[in-house]
């Protein structure tokens, strides 16, 4: 009993990271339990903490209608905010290591991580579970550490590795490591782990299933092969495998859904192309989102506040393909609504109709991974990994297509069909937190005015900014830089 009520100390305290003397202070109530090693419940316990910080990447940040989600889309170009959001710092690249979002992150990621530490200290140490138990749940954790480490090593690069449990204050103050050091002794060895465990290839309760660790497992090796470490075609190949792993359960356990607006209907959660999702429910967390993209107090719902913080760009919903259904009214986007005229493009992929005209209570998920992003995954990677596009590729790609009413491409050259994979995913993933990771790991850019993909470094956003070098990485945030001597900031900030 004792020894577990040290390990929730411990947790709690992590979960302050490098603020605890003010957590321990406004917190003090929290840090112990009566869960004991014979308990299956407190087993579980340990398990559901690691979802506790998934929400980082989509949670209530900086200014009025401010969201963690809007950092990542402010600064690729596509959208733009009201002021309070601090948009237009981002948009015009003036950020800095104090500005909004940026430390929401680093916190809330490191939180999640030292919560997965704990539970794989602890779960061993269980002998009611089987072993099969243990395998799985040691998955789900293992799965949720990668997870935020990989979002870590995209936005800061190089970042203090942490694998135990925090004891001591000084634990926490670590020096950076390599991202390649983080991919291979971390997020790659957690995933493949993992994998060797019989999670169910769908679950419907927001938990780690086996179709999240495929699909997990793909993006990271998409990213892994490209900028910054460059690993090349074998992670390419060990990308498509696990893309076309998740592909073969489509029919079975995964299908497109006929029509994008099956996507904000809540009774789909959890099913049809959705993989993994960050849940929301009316009674205990609405889904932000919703309020955020309304046009701002422009009194077409129940919702006191309509934000207008997160904005498509004219430029981008005009850099559409002629005829492509997701641009047309109700699909991705929305201009009117009882008749009234929005003025512009806003935002609907999470637009619960039920919260808006009743209850401002929006129950829609946020999804992690859905099925076109694997699909696109798959084209992507076969084609580096082989040189040229395969039929399963080009099929993908044209399921795509056809959904959204264009024409089938035929055969082409590879750096052809790549640039046709990264249109589609620029089009069919907008706004779900994917086109800035995008832009980093192929260091190039689609010019919304032009069609064409820019290189990162110089390409002209429709602000005026350049992006330079300094760009590729998020600041370490200030606050952290002051308590732990051993960071050094990233290049230009």
């Amino acid at each position: 009993m004792k020894k577990i009520k040290i390990y929730f100390l411990t947790l709690m305290v992590a979960a302050g990271l490098y603020s605890c003397e003010a957590f321990l202070e406004e917190n003090p109530g929290t840090l112990t339990t009566q869960a004991d090693l014979s308990s299956p419940e407190a087993a579980r316990a340990f398990v559901t903490s690691i979802y506790a910080n998934l929400n980082v990447i989509v949670t209530g940040s900086g200014g009025w209608g401010g969201n963690t989600l809007s950092l990542l889309e402010f600064m690729s170009g596509k959208a733009d905010g009201v002021p309070q959001t601090e948009a237009f710092r981002f948009n015009q690249l003036t950020y800095d290591s104090q500005s909004f979002y940026i430390d929401t992150y680093w916190n809330g990621l490191y939180q999640g991580i030292l919560r997965c530490n704990v539970a794989l200290e602890q779960l061993p140490q269980f002998s009611v579970l089987s072993e099969q138990e243990l395998t799985d749940y040691l998955a789900e954790v293992r799965t949720m550490r990668a997870f935020y480490y990989f979002y870590l090593v995209r936005m800061y690069g190089d970042v203090p590795l942490i694998s135990e449990p925090v004891r001591e204050l000084s634990d926490v103050n670590r020096p950076r490591v390599p991202v390649k050091t983080i991919y291979d002794e971390i997020i790659i060895p957690d995933l493949l782990a993992a994998e060797n465990s019989d999670l169910a290839w769908r679950r419907t309760n927001g938990e780690v299933s086996m179709g999240f660790i495929k699909s997990l497992l793909a993006d990271v090796y998409l990213t892994y092969a490209g900028h910054p470490v460059m690993a090349g075609s074998q992670a390419y190949a060990a990308s498509a495998q696990r893309s076309m792993e998740l592909l073969d359960q489509v029919g079975t356990v995964y299908n497109l859904f006929p029509e994008y607006t099956d996507m904000i209907n809540p009774d789909n959660k959890n099913s049809g192309e959705f993989i993994f999702q960050v849940q929301f429910d009316k009674i205990n967390r609405t889904n932000p989102l919703t309020p955020v993209c309304l046009p701002t107090f422009a009194g077409i719902s129940v919702y006191s506040n309509e934000f207008g913080g997160l904005v498509p760009r004219q430029e981008f919903v005009e850099s559409f393909e002629d005829g492509d259904k997701r641009v047309q009214e109700k699909q991705y986007f929305i201009t009117e609504y009882n008749g009234e005229t929005l003025g512009g493009h806003y935002i609907y992929k999470w637009f619960d109709q039920t919260a808006v005209d009743e209850d401002a209570r929006s129950e829609l998920n946020f999804s992690v991974y859905r099925l076109p992003d694997v699909m696109l995954m798959y084209a992507e990677a076969s084609n580096r990994a082989e040189g040229s596009p395969n039929g399963m590729a080009i099929e993908m790609v044209n399921e795509i297509r056809e959904r959204a009413d264009l024409d089938p491409i035929g055969s082409m050259g590879m750096e052809n069909f790549e640039e046709e994979v990264w249109n589609q995913r620029y089009f069919e993933l907008c706004f779900e937190g994917k086109i800035w990771f995008d832009m980093l790991r192929t260091r190039k850019v689609r010019n919304d005015l032009t069609g064409e993909y820019d290189n990162f470094v110089g390409h002209t956003n429709v602000f005026n900014s350049t992006f330079a070098e300094k760009n590729l990485l998020f600041p370490i945030p200030l606050r952290e830089m002051d308590v732990n001597s051993e960071l050094e900031q990233n290049p230009g900030f």
